[in-house]
């Protein structure tokens, strides 16, 4: 009988493969239509999070044992090798005979005649190979070589290789592929992070400790998916990175003041406004997208912020609505997300070496439609989940140049450290959080 666990990632492996679906709604879809237990939802989303991430290092090793190039193979088999290799590599608990039968018994499925038994060879081969004969002979380009082992497009380690060295850029690579903690946010409204981290244990023993950074963060371990927790339904938490956290206290919103967030859903942050706020006050909520505009609601509703004012459209339509009438303006602009590829892996393949440039000019028109709606003494966060200077710092200083009644405005103080130059910069590898570049200006005329 096929593993649950297998079978649901297997079918989430080949949707993202496929269709282009992102890795996780894709995996919470198969999963409540497969009624799994915790147990199976746990290794179904290891096999499909540990695969993406390794996609490329993952072929790289399998190709020795394939007759044929995997990049030729059809999207099933592919995936099957792709994510039965991961077992056998990097989970030292998985029975091989286990993963290997799983993956025939899946490739039978549908399948073209003489696919189970190519995938069973391909697999038999590859068993009989110890971990250190695994490996090919690598490059001579220590760069490809590097982007093979730490399974990244080779355009993208060299862009970062270029700008930080090859050991720090490896250190990233390797940070980005980590298992990604489950981190909470206590809500400021209803509860303390003490009072939470309490409850937690006592209600579904999820044992937490608290963040490093954001003083109202918690990195929780066990109790199954948060959507099930007492303390999630009734709204004493958020889901959100510890980087993501800090993005909203960069703003620094006071109680009573008029924020906009420009980009906002889901409303993670939206919703951290107005609890740094103590729901007192004004935030309009924009987006383009009625579907996800719709979550912002939802998300306020569910965490008791009651002073959030959605309204569906771009910024720079509604922007014109709101001229100089905000203390404090948020811009979590939209961007190539290769600061989140902990939680989004399969973003580096799909990512071309254009699409930075591409994401820069968006970023400009939603900031410069933004700042007109800051008042004379106002504030303005732009923020990326992106560490690239394009999107972040090029776009700031363009932003300055034209607008000469901006000027950065860092925080005497600030729960992490700012760089020189002002901007917050939160690194995987040296924060343990998402990557994110944040910045905060002061409108001063």
């Amino acid at each position: 009988m096929i593993s649950p666990a297998r079978a649901v990632a297997a079918r989430v492996l080949l949707r993202v493969e496929t269709e282009g679906a992102f890795a996780d709604l894709a995996l919470d879809a198969e999963l409540s239509r497969a009624s799994a237990t915790p147990r199976d939802a746990a290794l179904a989303t290891e096999l499909v999070y540990g695969t993406l991430r390794w996609q490329r290092y993952l072929d790289w090793i399998l190709g020795p044992h394939s007759r044929r190039r995997l990049a030729s193979l059809d999207p099933r088999p592919r995936v099957l090798l792709r994510m039965t290799a991961y077992q056998l590599v990097f989970l030292e608990r998985i029975p091989p005979f286990a993963a290997v039968d799983d993956a025939v018994s899946l490739a039978r499925q549908r399948a073209k005649p003489g696919v189970p038994e190519f995938v069973n060879a391909v697999l038999r081969a590859f068993t009989r190979r110890g971990p250190r004969e695994r490996e090919p002979a690598p490059p001579a380009d220590p760069v490809e070589a590097l982007a093979l082992r730490a399974s990244f497009p080779t355009w993208l380690a060299r862009r970062w290789v270029e700008r930080y060295g090859l050991d720090e850029a490896e250190a990233l690579m390797r940070s980005m592929n980590e298992r990604p903690p489950l981190t909470l946010r206590a809500n400021a409204l209803r509860t303390t992070r003490e009072t939470l981290a309490a409850r937690l244990h006592d209600e579904d023993q999820i044992e937490t400790t608290p963040t490093r950074h954001a003083p109202e963060g918690l990195i929780a371990t066990g109790g199954g998916r948060p959507g099930s927790w007492r303390a999630f339904a009734d709204g004493a938490l958020a889901i959100q990175d510890e980087a993501s956290m800090l993005v909203a206290r960069l703003l620094d919103p006071n109680a009573g003041d008029t924020v906009a967030d420009t980009c906002a859903a889901p409303g993670t942050k939206t919703t951290h406004l107005g609890e740094l706020m103590a729901n007192r006050g004004r935030i309009h909520a924009f987006d383009p997208q009625p579907a996800r505009l719709a979550l912002v609601g939802e998300a306020a509703t569910r965490l008791g912020v009651t002073i959030v004012e959605t309204h569906h459209g771009t910024v720079e339509t509604l922007a014109s609505g709101f001229a100089a009438a905000c203390d404090g303006v948020l811009v979590d602009a939209p961007c190539s997300n290769l600061g989140v590829l902990r939680r989004n892996p399969e973003v580096k393949w799909r990512r071309e070496p254009g699409d930075v440039a591409a994401s820069a000019q968006r970023q400009r028109e939603i900031l410069a439609a933004a700042a007109t709606m800051v008042r004379p003494g106002g504030r303005l966060v732009y923020a990326t989940c992106s560490l690239e200077l394009e999107e972040n710092e090029e776009v700031v200083a363009a932003f300055v140049a034209r607008r000469g009644d901006f000027t950065l405005d860092p925080p005497s103080e600030f729960p992490l450290a700012l760089d020189p130059d002002g901007f917050l910069r939160c690194r995987p590898h040296r924060h343990g959080t998402d990557g994110f570049t944040a910045v905060r200006l002061r409108r001063v005329v």
